[in-house]
Parts: C-alpha cells; sequence; structure tokens
C-alpha cells in the first residue's frame, strides 16, 4: 500500500522524493526505483486524497516548500495478519533462497527466527542454506530481499539495527547517497521542472495553432474576399 501511495504521488504531484518517502514510510532509494520504472514489481497508483489521508492543500504546500513535511490525517487501515510466517506470492517463493543467502552473508548477527519473519520461511531452510546442504544450492545466488521484494528496505534496516544492537555490535549506516545526495534531489527537482515546462511550452504551442486556425476564413463563407 505504501509503495502503491508512493506511484499516485510521484505521477500525480511535484513533490520531492525525501518528501514522499517520509509520507509513505519508504526509503528514498525505493521511491526512486518506483520513479524510474526499475522496481521489481509495477505498482498501481493508490490515491491518499480519495483514502482521506491527506489534503490537495497539503500537498500544494509540500509542493511550494520541498523541505515541509506533509502531515497525515489519518495513517491506512493496518493490514491484520494471522499468526504463522509472512505470506509471499507464489512468484515470489523461488527467490526466497537467494535473500536467505544474502542476509546470512551479510547480516550473520541476525537470528534465524528473525530471517524467517522477514522473508517467510522455516528454520530448516535456513540451516540447509547455511551448511549448504540445500537441495538446490548450486543455484542459490545471494541476492539483496529488497531489490528481489521480498522486504522493504525499511524492514531490513530495522531488523539490522535491532540485531547489531543485540549483539552489541555497531549497525551500519547507508552510505550510498552520502556525499551527492543534495545533488541527486537537485537534479531530480530540476528534472522534474524542465518536464513541466515542456509540457507548458507544448500547451501554448497547440493553444496558438487553434486560435491560429480559427482565424482562417471559411472559404464558403458569404463574407469571402472582404476583409
Amino acid at each position: 500500500m505504501p509503495h502503491a501511495t508512493a506511484s499516485w504521488l510521484i505521477d500525480n504531484t511535484a513533490l520531492s522524493f525525501d518528501q514522499i518517502a517520509e509520507f509513505c514510510g519508504l526509503h528514498i532509494l525505493e521511491v526512486q526505483a518506483i520513479a524510474d520504472d526499475t522496481a521489481s514489481i509495477k505498482y498501481t497508483g493508490r490515491d491518499p486524497v480519495r483514502a482521506h489521508e491527506i489534503t490537495m492543500e497539503e500537498i500544494h504546500k509540500g509542493e511550494a516548500n520541498p523541505d515541509y513535511k506533509l502531515k497525515m490525517l489519518k495513517g491506512p487501515e493496518p493490514v491484520r495478519r494471522t499468526k504463522g510466517p509472512r505470506y509471499t506470492p507464489v512468484s515470489k517463493r523461488q527467490d526466497k533462497p537467494d535473500g536467505i543467502a544474502w542476509i546470512l552473508r551479510n547480516h550473520p548477527e541476525i537470528s534465524d527466527g528473525a530471517i524467517g519473519k522477514l522473508i517467510g520461511t522455516t528454520r530448516t531452510t535456513i540451516a540447509a542454506i547455511r551448511d549448504r546442504t540445500h537441495w538446490n544450492i548450486s543455484n542459490i545466488v545471494p541476492k539483496d530481499p529488497v531489490t528481489l521484494g521480498l522486504c522493504s528496505q525499511r524492514e531490513l534496516d530495522a531488523l539490522v539495527a535491532k540485531a547489531a544492537k543485540k549483539a552489541g555490535i555497531e549497525a551500519p549506516t547507508d552510505s550510498r547517497l552520502d556525499g551527492d545526495r543534495e545533488a541527486l534531489i537537485e537534479e531530480l527537482r530540476r528534472e522534474r521542472q524542465e518536464s513541466v515546462r515542456r509540457a507548458e511550452e507544448a500547451l501554448k504551442s497547440e493553444s496558438e495553432l487553434i486560435s491560429g486556425a480559427a482565424t482562417i476564413l471559411d472559404p464558403f463563407s458569404s463574407n469571402k474576399g472582404e476583409v
């Protein structure tokens, strides 16, 4: 649901990626992936205005000030889950071993129970991948579970931080945008402004063309030849 809301805000507003990410509770890279159409899943936009989660006036405030933090009227209805492992779509289940292998390799401090809840798998499967006794171990390639669509970046970051704290080690920080974060945001803002400018110019040209066509005299008019 947050991803669908982010998709709608990207397509229908001039809000910055930072504003959308904070409002939807997503990582800015997830928002960028949705905007660039490189996300693992194609999301259908969900209108938060119609869902009474935000007003257009609030969105306009955010568009006018990139540093403005949007205020939500109410949070989306929580999805009630029954006890048991996380549900994973059938099309994604074959990716689970790759995601598990990635976590085991990059974050060995995370417990099997936590991995099971995050990915939606069993301790037996996790142990088999760790011990390399899994029936399909030769085809398992460690891949980021966020990229695979098995969990969100925020869920993974929270789990890593919690496990690191429990283990008494410093949690790794996301430095992928360090140094050029502001430059990236500014570039994205310029691209959006340029797109708006081009759209306005195209609309203006179309209006001028229609206006010019309207001044041409009707050849069948009784006033033909008159100035």
